[in-house]
Protein backbone atom coordinates (compact mmCIF):
# COMPACT_ATOMS: atom_id res chain seq x y z
CA UNK A 1 0.00 0.00 0.00
CA UNK A 2 1.12 3.59 -0.57
CA UNK A 3 2.57 5.50 2.40
CA UNK A 4 0.14 7.78 4.25
CA UNK A 5 0.04 11.22 2.65
CA UNK A 6 0.37 13.63 5.53
CA UNK A 7 2.28 16.87 5.18
CA UNK A 8 0.73 19.18 2.55
CA UNK A 9 -1.97 16.70 1.56
CA UNK A 10 -4.61 19.31 2.25
CA UNK A 11 -2.72 21.78 0.10
CA UNK A 12 -3.26 19.67 -2.97
CA UNK A 13 -6.71 18.28 -2.23
CA UNK A 14 -8.14 21.79 -1.96
CA UNK A 15 -7.23 22.28 -5.61
CA UNK A 16 -10.32 20.25 -6.35
CA UNK A 17 -12.20 23.47 -5.75
CA UNK A 18 -9.74 26.27 -6.34
CA UNK A 19 -7.52 25.23 -9.23
CA UNK A 20 -7.28 23.16 -12.37
CA UNK A 21 -6.07 19.99 -10.71
CA UNK A 22 -8.03 17.16 -9.16
CA UNK A 23 -6.46 15.10 -6.38
CA UNK A 24 -7.46 12.31 -4.05
CA UNK A 25 -5.73 11.90 -0.71
CA UNK A 26 -3.52 9.09 -1.90
CA UNK A 27 -2.69 9.86 -5.52
CA UNK A 28 -3.08 12.65 -8.06
CA UNK A 29 -5.26 12.80 -11.13
CA UNK A 30 -4.11 15.28 -13.76
CA UNK A 31 -6.64 17.30 -15.70
CA UNK A 32 -5.48 19.92 -18.20
CA UNK A 33 -2.25 20.61 -16.33
CA UNK A 34 1.15 21.41 -17.87
CA UNK A 35 3.72 18.64 -17.45
CA UNK A 36 6.05 20.88 -15.47
CA UNK A 37 3.35 21.67 -12.91
CA UNK A 38 2.43 18.00 -12.53
CA UNK A 39 6.05 17.03 -12.07
CA UNK A 40 6.53 19.67 -9.39
CA UNK A 41 3.40 18.83 -7.42
CA UNK A 42 3.95 15.08 -7.63
CA UNK A 43 7.56 15.46 -6.48
CA UNK A 44 6.50 17.72 -3.61
CA UNK A 45 3.78 15.28 -2.53
CA UNK A 46 6.23 12.37 -2.61
CA UNK A 47 8.80 14.30 -0.60
CA UNK A 48 6.31 15.39 2.04
CA UNK A 49 4.50 12.06 2.23
CA UNK A 50 7.34 10.67 4.31
CA UNK A 51 7.42 13.54 6.82
CA UNK A 52 6.07 12.85 10.27
CA UNK A 53 3.59 15.30 11.75
CA UNK A 54 4.76 17.43 14.65
CA UNK A 55 4.06 15.67 17.98
CA UNK A 56 1.65 18.47 18.92
CA UNK A 57 -0.25 17.87 15.66
CA UNK A 58 -0.59 14.20 16.53
CA UNK A 59 -2.01 15.11 19.94
CA UNK A 60 -4.55 17.49 18.41
CA UNK A 61 -5.51 14.95 15.77
CA UNK A 62 -6.10 12.35 18.48
CA UNK A 63 -8.24 14.82 20.42
CA UNK A 64 -10.27 15.61 17.29
CA UNK A 65 -10.84 11.94 16.52
CA UNK A 66 -11.94 11.26 20.09
CA UNK A 67 -14.53 14.05 19.85
CA UNK A 68 -15.76 12.96 16.42
CA UNK A 69 -16.19 9.34 17.47
CA UNK A 70 -17.95 9.97 20.77
CA UNK A 71 -21.19 8.43 19.54
CA UNK A 72 -22.77 8.49 23.02
CA UNK A 73 -22.37 12.27 23.36
CA UNK A 74 -21.54 13.70 19.93
CA UNK A 75 -20.23 17.22 19.47
CA UNK A 76 -22.94 19.15 17.64
CA UNK A 77 -23.88 22.71 16.84
CA UNK A 78 -27.00 23.89 18.68
CA UNK A 79 -28.59 24.69 15.33
CA UNK A 80 -27.93 22.77 12.12
CA UNK A 81 -29.15 24.49 8.95
CA UNK A 82 -29.24 22.56 5.66
CA UNK A 83 -29.55 24.51 2.42
CA UNK A 84 -31.15 22.19 -0.13
CA UNK A 85 -32.39 22.30 -3.71
CA UNK A 86 -36.13 21.95 -3.05
CA UNK A 87 -38.74 21.68 -0.31
CA UNK A 88 -38.97 17.88 -0.52
CA UNK A 89 -35.27 17.63 0.24
CA UNK A 90 -35.67 20.11 3.08
CA UNK A 91 -38.43 18.01 4.67
CA UNK A 92 -36.34 14.86 4.22
CA UNK A 93 -33.30 16.27 6.01
CA UNK A 94 -35.33 17.89 8.79
CA UNK A 95 -36.69 14.47 9.66
CA UNK A 96 -33.58 12.37 9.02
CA UNK A 97 -31.15 14.52 10.99
CA UNK A 98 -33.60 15.31 13.82
CA UNK A 99 -34.18 11.60 14.39
CA UNK A 100 -30.59 10.58 13.70
CA UNK A 101 -27.26 12.40 13.95
CA UNK A 102 -28.82 15.47 15.62
CA UNK A 103 -31.34 13.69 17.83
CA UNK A 104 -31.81 15.10 21.32
CA UNK A 105 -30.18 12.91 23.94
CA UNK A 106 -32.42 11.35 26.57
CA UNK A 107 -30.61 13.32 29.24
CA UNK A 108 -31.08 16.67 27.47
CA UNK A 109 -32.92 19.30 29.49
CA UNK A 110 -33.15 21.79 26.62
CA UNK A 111 -36.46 21.50 24.80
CA UNK A 112 -35.31 23.37 21.69
CA UNK A 113 -31.75 22.23 21.00
CA UNK A 114 -30.18 20.62 19.11
CA UNK A 115 -32.39 22.02 16.35
CA UNK A 116 -32.42 21.11 12.66
CA UNK A 117 -33.66 23.66 10.13
CA UNK A 118 -33.64 22.69 6.46
CA UNK A 119 -34.57 25.21 3.77
CA UNK A 120 -34.57 25.33 -0.02
CA UNK A 121 -32.84 27.93 -2.16
CA UNK A 122 -35.86 29.14 -4.14
CA UNK A 123 -33.89 31.89 -5.87
CA UNK A 124 -35.37 33.77 -8.80
CA UNK A 125 -32.48 33.01 -11.14
CA UNK A 126 -31.82 29.47 -12.31
CA UNK A 127 -28.08 30.09 -11.83
CA UNK A 128 -28.61 30.43 -8.09
CA UNK A 129 -27.68 33.02 -5.49
CA UNK A 130 -23.99 32.11 -5.20
CA UNK A 131 -22.62 30.95 -1.86
CA UNK A 132 -22.49 34.54 -0.57
CA UNK A 133 -26.09 35.64 -1.05
CA UNK A 134 -27.08 31.97 -0.70
CA UNK A 135 -25.70 31.88 2.85
CA UNK A 136 -27.55 35.05 3.86
CA UNK A 137 -30.80 33.92 2.24
CA UNK A 138 -30.67 30.45 3.79
CA UNK A 139 -30.02 31.93 7.23
CA UNK A 140 -32.99 34.28 6.92
CA UNK A 141 -35.27 31.45 5.80
CA UNK A 142 -34.01 29.28 8.66
CA UNK A 143 -34.84 32.07 11.11
CA UNK A 144 -38.42 32.07 9.84
CA UNK A 145 -38.67 28.29 10.17
CA UNK A 146 -37.26 28.43 13.71
CA UNK A 147 -39.87 31.02 14.67
CA UNK A 148 -42.81 29.25 13.00
CA UNK A 149 -41.94 25.69 14.04
CA UNK A 150 -40.28 26.13 17.43
CA UNK A 151 -41.13 29.68 18.54
CA UNK A 152 -37.42 30.52 18.68
CA UNK A 153 -35.93 33.87 17.63
CA UNK A 154 -32.73 32.42 16.17
CA UNK A 155 -31.18 35.75 15.19
CA UNK A 156 -31.57 37.07 18.74
CA UNK A 157 -30.28 33.86 20.31
CA UNK A 158 -27.21 34.09 18.10
CA UNK A 159 -26.70 37.79 18.79
CA UNK A 160 -26.85 37.13 22.55
CA UNK A 161 -24.28 34.33 22.12
CA UNK A 162 -26.63 31.74 23.56
CA UNK A 163 -26.28 29.26 20.69
CA UNK A 164 -23.91 28.13 17.95
CA UNK A 165 -25.20 27.53 14.44
CA UNK A 166 -23.84 25.82 11.34
CA UNK A 167 -25.08 26.02 7.76
CA UNK A 168 -24.29 23.31 5.22
CA UNK A 169 -24.49 24.10 1.53
CA UNK A 170 -25.78 21.06 -0.36
CA UNK A 171 -27.71 22.55 -3.28
CA UNK A 172 -26.42 21.90 -6.78
CA UNK A 173 -26.65 19.31 -9.52
CA UNK A 174 -23.67 17.22 -8.49
CA UNK A 175 -22.51 16.80 -12.09
CA UNK A 176 -19.02 15.70 -11.09
CA UNK A 177 -20.47 12.90 -8.96
CA UNK A 178 -22.88 11.63 -11.64
CA UNK A 179 -24.64 9.25 -11.85
CA UNK A 180 -24.82 8.71 -8.06
CA UNK A 181 -26.94 11.82 -7.22
CA UNK A 182 -29.42 10.73 -9.92
CA UNK A 183 -29.97 7.51 -7.97
CA UNK A 184 -30.89 9.66 -4.96
CA UNK A 185 -33.32 11.68 -7.11
CA UNK A 186 -31.08 14.79 -7.11
CA UNK A 187 -30.59 14.57 -3.33
CA UNK A 188 -26.82 15.01 -3.69
CA UNK A 189 -26.00 15.08 0.05
CA UNK A 190 -27.93 11.82 0.42
CA UNK A 191 -25.35 9.82 -1.53
CA UNK A 192 -24.47 6.80 0.57
CA UNK A 193 -21.02 5.58 1.54
CA UNK A 194 -20.04 1.87 1.73
CA UNK A 195 -19.95 1.92 5.52
CA UNK A 196 -22.89 1.73 7.92
CA UNK A 197 -24.00 3.45 11.07
CA UNK A 198 -26.64 2.55 13.62
CA UNK A 199 -30.06 4.21 13.39
CA UNK A 200 -32.18 5.00 16.43
CA UNK A 201 -34.21 1.90 15.58
CA UNK A 202 -31.09 -0.21 15.92
CA UNK A 203 -30.94 -0.96 12.19
CA UNK A 204 -27.66 -0.68 10.29
CA UNK A 205 -27.75 1.47 7.16
CA UNK A 206 -25.14 3.15 4.97
CA UNK A 207 -24.24 6.59 6.28
CA UNK A 208 -24.75 9.50 3.88
CA UNK A 209 -22.07 12.02 2.99
CA UNK A 210 -23.92 14.85 4.74
CA UNK A 211 -24.39 12.89 7.96
CA UNK A 212 -20.65 12.25 8.06
CA UNK A 213 -19.90 15.94 7.46
CA UNK A 214 -22.29 17.10 10.21
CA UNK A 215 -20.68 14.73 12.68
CA UNK A 216 -17.15 15.82 11.75
CA UNK A 217 -17.67 19.58 11.82
CA UNK A 218 -19.39 19.55 15.22
CA UNK A 219 -16.01 19.74 16.93
CA UNK A 220 -15.95 23.49 16.21
CA UNK A 221 -19.30 24.16 17.89
CA UNK A 222 -18.00 24.86 21.41
CA UNK A 223 -15.75 27.67 20.12
CA UNK A 224 -18.44 29.41 18.10
CA UNK A 225 -21.24 30.60 20.35
CA UNK A 226 -22.84 33.60 18.71
CA UNK A 227 -21.47 32.70 15.27
CA UNK A 228 -22.76 31.11 12.10
CA UNK A 229 -20.38 28.53 10.65
CA UNK A 230 -20.63 27.66 6.97
CA UNK A 231 -19.44 24.32 5.54
CA UNK A 232 -19.67 22.44 2.26
CA UNK A 233 -21.67 19.21 2.34
CA UNK A 234 -19.23 16.77 0.72
CA UNK A 235 -15.89 17.13 2.53
CA UNK A 236 -14.62 15.54 5.74
CA UNK A 237 -11.38 16.59 7.42
CA UNK A 238 -9.56 15.92 10.67
CA UNK A 239 -7.56 18.95 11.83
CA UNK A 240 -4.07 18.84 13.26
CA UNK A 241 -4.24 22.45 14.44
CA UNK A 242 -6.32 23.41 17.52
CA UNK A 243 -10.05 23.24 16.86
CA UNK A 244 -11.00 24.80 20.18
CA UNK A 245 -10.16 28.49 20.09
CA UNK A 246 -11.37 31.98 20.95
CA UNK A 247 -12.46 33.90 17.82
CA UNK A 248 -10.57 37.16 17.34
CA UNK A 249 -12.27 38.37 14.14
CA UNK A 250 -15.83 38.92 13.00
CA UNK A 251 -15.06 36.71 9.99
CA UNK A 252 -12.64 33.80 10.13
CA UNK A 253 -11.92 31.44 7.27
CA UNK A 254 -10.48 27.96 7.38
CA UNK A 255 -7.16 27.36 5.68
CA UNK A 256 -4.03 25.27 5.93
CA UNK A 257 -1.17 27.54 6.91
CA UNK A 258 2.27 26.43 5.82
CA UNK A 259 5.55 26.79 7.66
CA UNK A 260 6.47 27.51 11.24
CA UNK A 261 6.42 30.83 13.09
CA UNK A 262 5.87 34.07 11.15
CA UNK A 263 8.04 33.51 8.11
CA UNK A 264 6.24 33.89 4.77
CA UNK A 265 7.21 31.72 1.79
CA UNK A 266 9.86 32.96 -0.61
CA UNK A 267 9.05 33.39 -4.28
CA UNK A 268 10.58 29.96 -4.96
CA UNK A 269 8.55 28.31 -2.17
CA UNK A 270 5.37 30.04 -3.38
CA UNK A 271 5.81 28.46 -6.81
CA UNK A 272 6.91 25.05 -5.50
CA UNK A 273 3.83 24.83 -3.27
CA UNK A 274 1.55 25.77 -6.14
CA UNK A 275 0.17 28.76 -4.25
CA UNK A 276 -0.36 30.55 -7.55
CA UNK A 277 -3.03 28.03 -8.52
CA UNK A 278 -5.86 28.80 -6.08
CA UNK A 279 -7.27 31.00 -3.33
CA UNK A 280 -4.71 31.86 -0.65
CA UNK A 281 -5.14 33.31 2.82
CA UNK A 282 -2.29 35.50 4.09
CA UNK A 283 -1.93 36.34 7.79
CA UNK A 284 -0.05 39.41 9.01
CA UNK A 285 2.83 39.14 11.45
CA UNK A 286 2.17 40.25 14.98
CA UNK A 287 -0.64 39.89 17.47
CA UNK A 288 -3.52 41.16 15.32
CA UNK A 289 -3.75 38.03 13.19
CA UNK A 290 -5.45 40.10 10.49
CA UNK A 291 -5.75 38.27 7.19
CA UNK A 292 -6.58 38.88 3.56
CA UNK A 293 -7.41 36.73 0.54
CA UNK A 294 -5.96 36.64 -2.96
CA UNK A 295 -6.68 34.20 -5.75
CA UNK A 296 -4.44 32.59 -8.40
CA UNK A 297 -1.60 35.13 -8.37
CA UNK A 298 2.18 34.80 -8.44
CA UNK A 299 4.40 35.79 -5.53
CA UNK A 300 5.27 39.37 -6.59
CA UNK A 301 1.61 40.10 -7.32
CA UNK A 302 0.52 38.66 -3.97
CA UNK A 303 3.08 40.77 -2.09
CA UNK A 304 1.84 43.90 -3.87
CA UNK A 305 -1.82 43.12 -3.31
CA UNK A 306 -1.32 42.30 0.36
CA UNK A 307 0.74 45.37 1.22
CA UNK A 308 -2.08 46.78 3.35
CA UNK A 309 -1.50 43.90 5.80
CA UNK A 310 2.03 45.09 6.51
CA UNK A 311 4.58 42.32 6.96
CA UNK A 312 3.12 38.96 5.93
CA UNK A 313 3.56 36.00 8.23
CA UNK A 314 2.13 32.61 7.30
CA UNK A 315 0.10 31.85 4.18
CA UNK A 316 -1.84 28.88 2.88
CA UNK A 317 -4.70 27.77 0.65
CA UNK A 318 -8.26 28.53 1.68
CA UNK A 319 -10.74 25.74 2.35
CA UNK A 320 -13.65 28.10 1.72
CA UNK A 321 -15.47 27.18 4.95
CA UNK A 322 -15.84 30.12 7.33
CA UNK A 323 -17.64 31.50 10.36
CA UNK A 324 -19.12 34.93 10.96
CA UNK A 325 -20.19 36.74 14.11
CA UNK A 326 -23.87 37.51 14.55
CA UNK A 327 -23.04 41.20 14.19
CA UNK A 328 -21.34 40.99 10.80
CA UNK A 329 -23.97 38.53 9.64
CA UNK A 330 -26.64 41.09 10.45
CA UNK A 331 -24.63 43.80 8.70
CA UNK A 332 -24.29 41.72 5.54
CA UNK A 333 -28.01 40.92 5.54
CA UNK A 334 -28.78 44.63 5.89
CA UNK A 335 -26.32 45.59 3.15
CA UNK A 336 -27.82 43.15 0.67
CA UNK A 337 -31.43 43.55 1.79
CA UNK A 338 -32.55 44.64 -1.67
CA UNK A 339 -31.04 41.60 -3.41
CA UNK A 340 -32.34 39.20 -0.75
CA UNK A 341 -35.87 40.58 -0.94
CA UNK A 342 -35.96 40.42 -4.74
CA UNK A 343 -34.13 37.03 -4.78
CA UNK A 344 -31.98 38.58 -7.47
CA UNK A 345 -28.25 38.58 -8.19
CA UNK A 346 -25.42 36.13 -7.69
CA UNK A 347 -22.60 36.84 -5.25
CA UNK A 348 -19.98 34.44 -3.89
CA UNK A 349 -18.11 34.91 -0.63
CA UNK A 350 -14.53 34.97 -1.94
CA UNK A 351 -14.72 37.44 -4.86
CA UNK A 352 -17.66 39.52 -3.62
CA UNK A 353 -17.31 39.55 0.19
CA UNK A 354 -13.86 38.67 1.47
CA UNK A 355 -11.60 40.07 -1.26
CA UNK A 356 -13.21 43.54 -1.50
CA UNK A 357 -13.22 43.70 2.30
CA UNK A 358 -9.51 42.87 2.59
CA UNK A 359 -7.79 44.15 -0.57
CA UNK A 360 -7.06 47.74 -1.71
CA UNK A 361 -9.39 48.97 -4.42
CA UNK A 362 -6.94 48.96 -7.33
CA UNK A 363 -5.65 45.49 -6.45
CA UNK A 364 -9.21 44.19 -6.23
CA UNK A 365 -10.04 45.67 -9.63
CA UNK A 366 -6.92 44.08 -11.10
CA UNK A 367 -7.77 40.68 -9.69
CA UNK A 368 -11.40 40.82 -10.83
CA UNK A 369 -10.32 41.86 -14.33
CA UNK A 370 -8.68 38.44 -14.61
CA UNK A 371 -12.18 37.01 -14.17
CA UNK A 372 -13.53 39.20 -16.98
CA UNK A 373 -15.30 41.68 -14.68
CA UNK A 374 -15.43 45.27 -15.93
CA UNK A 375 -13.42 47.87 -14.03
CA UNK A 376 -16.43 50.09 -13.31
CA UNK A 377 -18.39 47.17 -11.88
CA UNK A 378 -15.53 46.12 -9.60
CA UNK A 379 -14.87 49.68 -8.47
CA UNK A 380 -18.52 50.26 -7.62
CA UNK A 381 -18.71 47.01 -5.64
CA UNK A 382 -15.48 47.75 -3.77
CA UNK A 383 -16.74 51.20 -2.79
CA UNK A 384 -19.95 49.65 -1.55
CA UNK A 385 -18.15 47.03 0.57
CA UNK A 386 -15.65 49.57 1.92
CA UNK A 387 -18.45 51.85 3.08
CA UNK A 388 -20.12 48.93 4.85
CA UNK A 389 -16.79 47.89 6.43
CA UNK A 390 -15.96 51.34 7.77
CA UNK A 391 -19.39 51.80 9.26
CA UNK A 392 -19.40 48.32 10.78
CA UNK A 393 -15.94 48.49 12.36
CA UNK A 394 -16.66 51.92 13.82
CA UNK A 395 -19.64 50.43 15.66
CA UNK A 396 -18.06 47.05 16.45
CA UNK A 397 -14.35 47.50 17.20
CA UNK A 398 -14.09 44.66 19.74
CA UNK A 399 -12.91 42.17 17.09
CA UNK A 400 -10.82 42.41 13.95
CA UNK A 401 -12.65 42.07 10.65
CA UNK A 402 -11.06 39.10 8.87
CA UNK A 403 -8.87 36.35 10.30
CA UNK A 404 -7.79 32.77 9.69
CA UNK A 405 -8.46 29.42 11.35
CA UNK A 406 -5.63 27.02 10.63
CA UNK A 407 -6.61 23.36 10.27
CA UNK A 408 -2.98 22.26 10.05
CA UNK A 409 -0.81 21.29 7.11
CA UNK A 410 -0.85 17.67 8.34
CA UNK A 411 -4.66 17.50 8.33
CA UNK A 412 -6.40 14.45 6.91
CA UNK A 413 -8.95 15.20 4.21
CA UNK A 414 -11.52 13.06 2.42
CA UNK A 415 -13.56 14.57 -0.40
CA UNK A 416 -16.61 12.87 -1.96
CA UNK A 417 -17.62 15.58 -4.42
CA UNK A 418 -16.38 13.82 -7.58
CA UNK A 419 -16.92 10.25 -8.74
CA UNK A 420 -13.16 9.62 -8.88
CA UNK A 421 -12.75 10.93 -5.35
CA UNK A 422 -15.80 9.05 -4.10
CA UNK A 423 -14.18 5.86 -5.39
CA UNK A 424 -10.65 6.65 -4.16
CA UNK A 425 -11.68 7.68 -0.66
CA UNK A 426 -14.15 4.83 -0.19
CA UNK A 427 -11.55 2.29 -1.31
CA UNK A 428 -9.28 3.79 1.33
CA UNK A 429 -11.45 1.89 3.82
CA UNK A 430 -9.73 -1.25 2.54
CA UNK A 431 -6.19 0.16 2.55
CA UNK A 432 -3.47 0.01 5.17
CA UNK A 433 -1.68 3.03 6.61
CA UNK A 434 -2.26 5.86 9.07
CA UNK A 435 -4.71 7.76 6.86
CA UNK A 436 -6.85 4.66 6.23
CA UNK A 437 -6.76 3.79 9.93
CA UNK A 438 -8.12 7.24 10.76
CA UNK A 439 -10.87 6.95 8.17
CA UNK A 440 -11.99 3.59 9.56
CA UNK A 441 -11.88 4.95 13.08
CA UNK A 442 -13.96 7.96 12.09
CA UNK A 443 -16.69 5.65 10.78
CA UNK A 444 -16.52 3.34 13.81
CA UNK A 445 -15.01 0.43 11.89
CA UNK A 446 -13.46 -2.06 14.32
CA UNK A 447 -13.28 -5.02 11.94
CA UNK A 448 -13.11 -5.46 8.16
CA UNK A 449 -16.31 -7.56 8.34
CA UNK A 450 -19.08 -6.24 10.61
CA UNK A 451 -22.78 -6.97 11.19
CA UNK A 452 -22.79 -9.45 8.30
CA UNK A 453 -23.84 -13.05 7.63
CA UNK A 454 -21.35 -14.22 5.00
CA UNK A 455 -20.03 -17.50 6.34
CA UNK A 456 -20.12 -19.17 2.92
CA UNK A 457 -18.30 -16.31 1.18
CA UNK A 458 -14.53 -16.15 0.68
CA UNK A 459 -13.51 -12.58 1.52
CA UNK A 460 -10.05 -11.14 0.92
CA UNK A 461 -8.60 -9.95 4.20
CA UNK A 462 -8.15 -6.42 2.84
CA UNK A 463 -11.80 -5.88 1.88
CA UNK A 464 -14.53 -4.30 4.00
CA UNK A 465 -18.01 -5.82 4.28
CA UNK A 466 -20.69 -4.16 6.42
CA UNK A 467 -24.29 -5.22 7.08
CA UNK A 468 -24.28 -7.73 4.24
CA UNK A 469 -25.87 -11.16 3.76
CA UNK A 470 -24.84 -13.76 1.20
CA UNK A 471 -24.74 -17.56 1.03
CA UNK A 472 -21.81 -18.11 -1.31
CA UNK A 473 -19.24 -16.48 -3.54
CA UNK A 474 -16.14 -14.35 -3.08
CA UNK A 475 -14.97 -10.78 -2.54
CA UNK A 476 -11.70 -9.69 -4.13
CA UNK A 477 -8.99 -7.47 -2.72
CA UNK A 478 -9.48 -3.86 -1.58
CA UNK A 479 -13.25 -3.79 -2.15
CA UNK A 480 -15.92 -2.10 -0.01
CA UNK A 481 -19.52 -3.26 0.43
CA UNK A 482 -22.42 -2.14 2.61
CA UNK A 483 -26.07 -3.22 2.86
CA UNK A 484 -25.80 -5.90 0.19
CA UNK A 485 -27.98 -9.00 0.13
CA UNK A 486 -27.71 -11.84 -2.39
CA UNK A 487 -27.65 -15.60 -2.64
CA UNK A 488 -24.33 -15.45 -4.46
CA UNK A 489 -21.79 -12.66 -4.88
CA UNK A 490 -18.71 -12.49 -7.11
CA UNK A 491 -17.05 -9.17 -6.34
CA UNK A 492 -13.82 -8.25 -8.12
CA UNK A 493 -10.89 -6.26 -6.79
CA UNK A 494 -11.36 -2.55 -6.01
CA UNK A 495 -15.15 -2.73 -6.38
CA UNK A 496 -17.74 -0.72 -4.43
CA UNK A 497 -21.23 -2.11 -3.86
CA UNK A 498 -23.78 -0.11 -1.83
CA UNK A 499 -27.40 -0.91 -0.97
CA UNK A 500 -27.95 -3.64 -3.54
CA UNK A 501 -30.15 -6.74 -3.50
CA UNK A 502 -30.23 -9.49 -6.16
CA UNK A 503 -30.08 -13.28 -6.38
CA UNK A 504 -26.62 -13.01 -7.89
CA UNK A 505 -24.28 -10.04 -7.98
CA UNK A 506 -21.24 -10.05 -10.24
CA UNK A 507 -19.03 -6.95 -10.11
CA UNK A 508 -15.90 -6.68 -12.24
CA UNK A 509 -12.69 -5.04 -11.12
CA UNK A 510 -13.25 -1.43 -10.06
CA UNK A 511 -17.00 -1.58 -10.67
CA UNK A 512 -19.44 0.59 -8.70
CA UNK A 513 -22.96 -0.76 -8.04
CA UNK A 514 -25.40 1.49 -6.22
CA UNK A 515 -29.05 1.26 -5.07
CA UNK A 516 -29.75 -1.74 -7.33
CA UNK A 517 -32.66 -4.07 -6.64
CA UNK A 518 -32.98 -6.85 -9.23
CA UNK A 519 -35.32 -9.83 -8.83
CA UNK A 520 -34.46 -11.68 -12.06
CA UNK A 521 -32.56 -14.98 -12.01
CA UNK A 522 -29.48 -13.54 -13.71
CA UNK A 523 -29.25 -10.75 -11.15
CA UNK A 524 -26.67 -7.96 -11.51
CA UNK A 525 -23.70 -8.28 -13.85
CA UNK A 526 -21.14 -5.46 -14.12
CA UNK A 527 -17.98 -5.53 -16.21
CA UNK A 528 -14.65 -4.03 -15.15
CA UNK A 529 -14.97 -0.30 -14.51
CA UNK A 530 -18.76 -0.23 -14.89
CA UNK A 531 -20.83 2.19 -12.84
CA UNK A 532 -24.47 1.09 -12.57
CA UNK A 533 -27.12 2.78 -10.45
CA UNK A 534 -30.87 2.53 -10.19
CA UNK A 535 -33.23 5.52 -10.39
CA UNK A 536 -36.60 4.94 -8.68
CA UNK A 537 -39.70 7.13 -8.99
CA UNK A 538 -42.61 7.76 -6.61
CA UNK A 539 -44.51 4.82 -8.08
CA UNK A 540 -41.68 2.43 -7.30
CA UNK A 541 -40.67 2.01 -10.94
CA UNK A 542 -36.93 1.83 -11.55
CA UNK A 543 -34.55 2.35 -14.45
CA UNK A 544 -30.83 1.62 -14.71
CA UNK A 545 -28.34 4.37 -15.43
CA UNK A 546 -24.81 3.47 -16.53
CA UNK A 547 -21.42 5.08 -16.73
CA UNK A 548 -17.74 4.21 -16.37
CA UNK A 549 -15.34 5.02 -13.54
CA UNK A 550 -13.18 7.13 -15.87
CA UNK A 551 -16.10 9.21 -17.17
CA UNK A 552 -16.43 12.74 -15.79
CA UNK A 553 -20.11 13.39 -15.20
CA UNK A 554 -19.69 17.10 -15.80
CA UNK A 555 -18.16 16.59 -19.23
CA UNK A 556 -20.68 13.86 -20.12
CA UNK A 557 -23.68 15.66 -18.59
CA UNK A 558 -25.55 16.18 -21.85
CA UNK A 559 -24.43 12.97 -23.57
CA UNK A 560 -26.34 9.69 -23.79
CA UNK A 561 -23.73 7.16 -22.72
CA UNK A 562 -23.61 3.57 -23.95
CA UNK A 563 -26.31 1.47 -22.32
CA UNK A 564 -28.53 4.46 -21.52
CA UNK A 565 -31.55 5.90 -23.29
CA UNK A 566 -31.27 9.32 -21.65
CA UNK A 567 -28.50 11.70 -20.56
CA UNK A 568 -27.59 12.58 -16.97
CA UNK A 569 -29.14 15.99 -17.61
CA UNK A 570 -32.42 14.37 -18.73
CA UNK A 571 -32.58 12.32 -15.54
CA UNK A 572 -31.85 15.39 -13.45
CA UNK A 573 -34.78 17.19 -15.05
CA UNK A 574 -37.05 14.18 -14.51
CA UNK A 575 -36.03 14.10 -10.84
CA UNK A 576 -36.87 17.74 -10.16
CA UNK A 577 -39.18 18.20 -7.16
CA UNK A 578 -39.26 14.46 -6.55
CA UNK A 579 -40.66 13.51 -3.14
CA UNK A 580 -37.53 11.77 -1.92
CA UNK A 581 -39.11 10.70 1.38
CA UNK A 582 -41.75 8.70 -0.49
CA UNK A 583 -39.18 7.33 -2.93
CA UNK A 584 -36.84 6.30 -0.11
CA UNK A 585 -39.67 4.32 1.44
CA UNK A 586 -40.51 2.71 -1.92
CA UNK A 587 -36.85 1.78 -2.39
CA UNK A 588 -36.72 0.16 1.05
CA UNK A 589 -39.88 -1.82 0.30
CA UNK A 590 -38.44 -3.09 -2.97
CA UNK A 591 -35.17 -3.99 -1.24
CA UNK A 592 -36.97 -5.92 1.52
CA UNK A 593 -39.23 -7.74 -0.92
CA UNK A 594 -36.27 -8.89 -2.99
CA UNK A 595 -34.05 -9.84 -0.05
CA UNK A 596 -36.88 -11.75 1.68
CA UNK A 597 -37.24 -13.92 -1.41
CA UNK A 598 -33.61 -15.09 -1.11
CA UNK A 599 -34.28 -16.99 2.14
CA UNK A 600 -31.13 -15.62 3.72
Amino acid sequence: PPPPIRHQRLLFVTQIHFGDLSFSTSHCIQTQTPTSTTATTTATMTENANKRPHPQSATILESAMAAMTNFASPALFDVTIICTTDDFQAAYWMDRLSSGICKKSESSTDAAYPMVLAVSEDWASSSGAGNGLGTLYAFQKACRVAKDKYGVDLASELMEEKVSAALYHTAGKGTRLAPLPASENNNKPGVKLPVTHTLTSGAKEPITVLEAVVRQTGIYASSRLGRLSVFWGDQIFVPTAPFQYTPTHHVDIMCTLEGEGDEPPTEKEWTERGLDKYGVIAVAKGESGDAAQVEKVDHPTAVRMLKNLGDIGRVGPSLGSFSVSAKVLEALCDEFKEELTAKDGKLDTDPHFWMPLTLPQEEYISLMSQKGVAEDESRTHHIRMTKMKESFLAANPELGLFGAVDVGSDACWWDYGQLKLYIANNLKLAENGADADLLRRFFGVTSRVMDSEVEGVTIDESSCVFACKAKSGSVGAHSAMAAVQAEEIQIGDDAIVVNCAAKKIVAGKGAVLYNLVIESEEGIVAEDGDVIVSVTDVDGKSMLLRSKIDVCGGQAWKKVLDGNTVSFEDVHKQNRDADITVIEQKRKELYKKASDSFNL
